[in-house]
Order: C-alpha cells, then structure tokens, then sequence
C-alpha cells in the first residue's frame, strides 16, 4: 500500500507550450551564441533566382564516416532532428551529446514557439516565484544526471523528506502515511480499510479479470474501496488530472502493476524486486550526483525554468527558436527531408533520423502524409484542460488546525472528487521551496479543470480564482481573510496526455505503422510515450536517446 502513499507530486505534461493559453506569454528565452558547424539549406517561395541560400556558413565542419551531402549540394545531412524544444526533446539532444558525441555530432532541436522549455514556465515578480506548468520533480539518478550535465548542481533545492502530504477528507485535511510505521496511527481510513488493504495486498483478494483494467478496477480489487477513494482517486487526479475509471493501471502505474504480474501480488512482487535487484550487478552510482535524503522533491533555486534554459545554452544554435516544422518526407537516399517556416522564410534540412516529442495530436497531422495507420492512431489520445492558478495570502490567513509548531508545513494537499470541492490539489508552494514568497506571505500553487472538469475552459480568470479561493476557505484559509492575491492564471487548454486503457497499444500501433511504411527513422517521444511527470519525461530521453543511437548504428545508407 506504501507505494500508492508517496504522493511525491502533482505535474503537467511537458510539451503544452505549442498550444495558446489565456495569459500573455512570457518572454523569450536568452538568445543562444554558441557555434554548430552546419549548413542549411533555405528556400524561399517568391523567386526561383533566391529560392536557395545558405542560413549559416561552414566553418570547422567535421563530417561523421558515412555522412551523405544533400542532393542540392546545400550541406551535410544532420545526423538527428529533434521536432520540439519541451523538456523531453531538450533532453534527448543533451543525453545524444553527453552519452553518444561520437556519433551523433550534427543535431539540431526545432521549436515552433520562440522560447524553450514547454509547458515549463516560471515566474517571478515582486518578491514571489511561481510555476505555472509543472512544480517539481522526483530526483531519481537520471534526473540528477541530467542536472548535473547541465551545470545546475549547485542551483539544485530539495524539499524537506519530511514533508507531509494531505488529503481532503469529511470536512478535514488528513495526513497521508509516508513509511510503513505511520499505517496504524494515521486517521485517512478506517481500520476494516486498513485491513482490507493489507489482506489484499498480500494476495488475499479476486483474481485478475484477464483484460486490461482501469486504475478503479485494479485498486479495488486489490487494495479496497477505501485506498481508492482515499488515496487512489485524489493521487489520479493530482498527477493526470483525469478520471481513475478511464486511466488504464498498466499504462498510467506500469510499476505498481508489474507487481502483482510478477510476483502473484503487490507484496510478492515487491520482496521478488527486491531480490532481483540484490542479485544483479549494477554500475557504479556516478561520484558526481547529489544524495538526496529520503522522500523529496526537487526544484531549482530561480524554478525550474532554469533546466530547459541551461540545456539550451549548452546546445547553443543547435537550437532553433520560431521553426514551424510544415512537412516531413523520406529521400532516395534514405534520410529525411523536412521543410519549416522560419522567420528567415522556408528552411529545408535533411537529417538521418528525427524524433517527434510534440504533443501526440501535432504529430499526428504533420505524419499522415508518410503514414495515415500512425497519425490516425496519434489522434485518438486525449488531452483535457488544467488550470494553473498562483494565489497568495497572509501566513495569518492560515486555519490554526492547519498549522504545524505555528508555520504552515509540508507538500500540499489533494482533494478526492466525491468531496464537493472544484480543485484537484493545491502544493504549498513557500512552505516547499524556498524564497518563493516574501516575508509574512504564503504562496500556494492550485490545479483545477481535467477530464472530470473540463468545462473550465470557458470561465474567465477571476471566475477561476474565485473558485480557488472558495475552495480553500473550506479547508485551510479562514473564511474571514482577506481577499487572496491573484497572481498568476494559467489556462493549457490541452493539458495532460491520458493514459486510457487501449494507450500502450495506441502508442505501439503507431510506432509499428511507422516502421511498416518505411519510416524506421522517426521516433516518438515526449511524455504521451514515456510518462507524464517532469521526471520520467527526462528518463524517457535516456531512453529514446538509446533507441535513435542503436538505429544509426544499424542503418546503412545507400
């Protein structure tokens, strides 16, 4: 039961910045200087005298062994295009520069939008410093490498391990358990709970249905009404904004569910896990990562924008800033041809691989000239919209039951939908991180709409806030306070990919479409393939990363 209990965080999607919102954007990331040595070649629709020119001038161009030239002479064909500069395709080309440099020297990373990092988007104004995409991350060691990579070490802030995290429950914010000793004394379910949870986690409970089962079905069965409602349903809603009736257990908590396919049971497959591990070898933890102590999250110190500014820089004008990628096609040659709309007007590169990690429904459309299996696929998967909503208060505001030795303390809290309250959950943004208020002010940041609400994209900003601010008086601001500071709305129209049953096959139907029709090359990433929070986007480029350096290897080209 312990591992439904960690609720380590509530995150968006890592791509949502492709898609407009209701607040001015903000602005642009710094231009990036440093040098690629690559030649593009442009068109330009107006006259065939300047349909071609050169973008950028070669200076110490290193061609890889089997480097083709383009048919028009115009330059070398990249090795990969990375279609979207959100956090996950940012990653990819610096796991491609950090882990496999020897064969992948020419890549580039494209971004419609003219500014990186997705739905990543930090501000600060006025003493305070808000997310308005996702909050935090799990430090696991990939997303530690990937810091570290980036020169952030020294930026990296952890929440306190210790933390609690609460959940809305009969007109009272209870604390969830966070390790196995908290189970008998914490008050969120009843003792018949409990122990329903603990019998059927040890395998005493109905046998598997044989088909795939939703997030409801499975805990249900396996851990109880109580964990579901209590834990399950709220947890689903903080981390896909969704509905646990229509997320699919294998898809949305592939981990959890491993288990019982494994060892027979949650708690079997647990102790078999923990055997496997002891008896494999495993590499060396890397010297160079932090140590984080126990249960944490973690963000930066000017928020999490800094990651995918950092990467940015390092990759410097391999980055481009306001390419609209307007068609994709396959080449005699074998490579990929791809045409954008660039301030500079149309830009044609070709490269021997490319990895789509925009938003699934973008793919689709820009795919279903080469392959109609594979975009019509992509098109079936659901975005719904949340709300991002930064308000503040004064720490008095705070409900004296709430407050911990005189502070508010921990993680934030999540509200299961069966509570008749609007919000999905609320971090305590200044309590977790630090310099994220100023003095004598709290700041909390809220999420609301998802696919239980998605009419929230028709309300209007101070319609949105005042249903955060009823929200919260009923648990933890006093009735009686002063009127919150509004700070920043967010509205991501299309939000959180949903992990539906039938998603993994979606997914591998579209990679299978691809491969079929000729188009081995084009990988899909981004976090409708690897996982919706911010960490397993980054552990996901590990992954694709890999996937794209075993393909060029293998690849011959004529």
């Amino acid at each position: 039961m312990s591992t439904f209990t960690k609720l380590h965080h509530f995150t968006c999607n890592s791509n949502l910045s492709l898609f407009p919102t209701t607040n001015r954007p903000i602005s642009p990331a710094t231009s990036l200087s440093s040098s690629f040595p690559i030649k593009i070649s442009t068109g330009k629709s107006k006259t065939s005298r300047d349909r071609w020119r050169s973008r950028c001038s070669v200076s110490t161009f290193n061609p890889p062994a089997k480097d083709l030239n383009s048919d028009d002479g115009g330059g070398p064909v990249l090795d990969c295009v990375i279609v979207g500069a959100g956090i996950s395709g940012l990653c990819i080309a610096q796991a491609l520069a950090t882990q496999h440099k020897d064969e992948f020297r020419n890549v580039i990373v494209t971004e419609a939008k003219e500014r990186v990092g997705g739905n990543i988007t930090t501000v600060e104004r006025e003493g305070f410093l808000w997310e308005e995409g996702p909050n935090s991350f799990q430090p696991s060691d990939s997303m530690l490498t990937m810091v570290v990579d980036s020169g952030l070490k020294d930026d990296l802030v952890l929440g306190d391990p210790e933390a609690p995290r609460f959940v809305y429950w009969n007109g009272k914010l209870r604390p969830v358990p966070s390790k196995l000793t908290d189970l008998p004394f914490f008050d969120l379910m009843s003792i018949g709970g409990k122990l329903r949870a603990g019998f059927g986690a040890l395998g005493l409970r109905p046998a598997p249905p044989g088909r795939e089962e939703s997030v409801e079905e499975f805990v249900r069965r396996n851990l109880g009404a109580e964990v579901f409602e209590r834990l399950i349903e709220p947890f689903c809603s903080g981390v896909y904004a969704g509905d646990p009736s229509k997320l699919s257990m294998k898809a949305a908590f592939g981990k959890v569910w491993k288990l019982e396919q494994n060892g027979g049971s949650i708690i079997g497959g647990a102790f078999k896990a923990i055997q496997e591990r002891k008896s494999s070898s495993k590499p060396p933890r890397d010297p160079r990562l932090p140590k984080p102590k126990g249960q944490t999250v973690g963000s930066f110190k000017k928020g999490l924008t800094m990651l995918p500014n950092a990467i940015a820089k390092r990759l410097g004008n391999k980055v481009k800033l306001s390419w609209k990628l307007s068609s994709i096609g396959k080449l005699e040659n074998g490579s990929y041809s791809l045409t954008y709309e660039t301030p500079e007007g149309l830009v044609t590169v070709q490269s021997k691989t490319v990895v789509m990690t925009i938003p699934s429904h973008i793919a689709s459309t820009l795919l279903r000239p080469v392959s109609e299996v594979a975009a019509e696929a992509l098109s079936k998967l659901y975005y719904p919209p949340v709300a991002a909503v930064s308000v503040s208060y004064p720490e008095e505001a705070v409900r004296t039951e709430c407050l911990i030795d005189g502070k508010l303390k921990g993680f934030g809290q999540l509200i299961p939908r069966s509570q008749g309250v609007e919000t999905l959950g609320t971090i305590y943004s200044s309590s977790l991180f630090p310099n994220r208020a100023p003095p004598g002010r709290i700041l909390l940041l809220n999420y609301i709409g998802g696919a239980t609400n998605t009419g929230i994209v028709s309300k209007s900003e101070s319609q949105i806030v005042e249903a955060v601010d009823r929200d919260l008086r009923k648990m933890l601001i006093n009735p009686n306070a002063k009127e919150p500071l509004a700070l920043g709305v967010r509205v991501w129209p299309q939000a959180i990919p949903q992990f539906l049953i039938g998603h993994l096959d979606i997914v591998d139907s579209a990679k299978a479409a691809l491969s079929k029709d000729g188009f081995k090359g084009i990988f899909l990433g981004g976090n409708f393939v690897s996982g919706v929070a911010l960490g397993r986007c980054v552990e996901g480029a590990y992954e694709v990363a890999s996937d794209v350096n075993k393909f060029l290897q293998q690849y011959q080209y004529k």
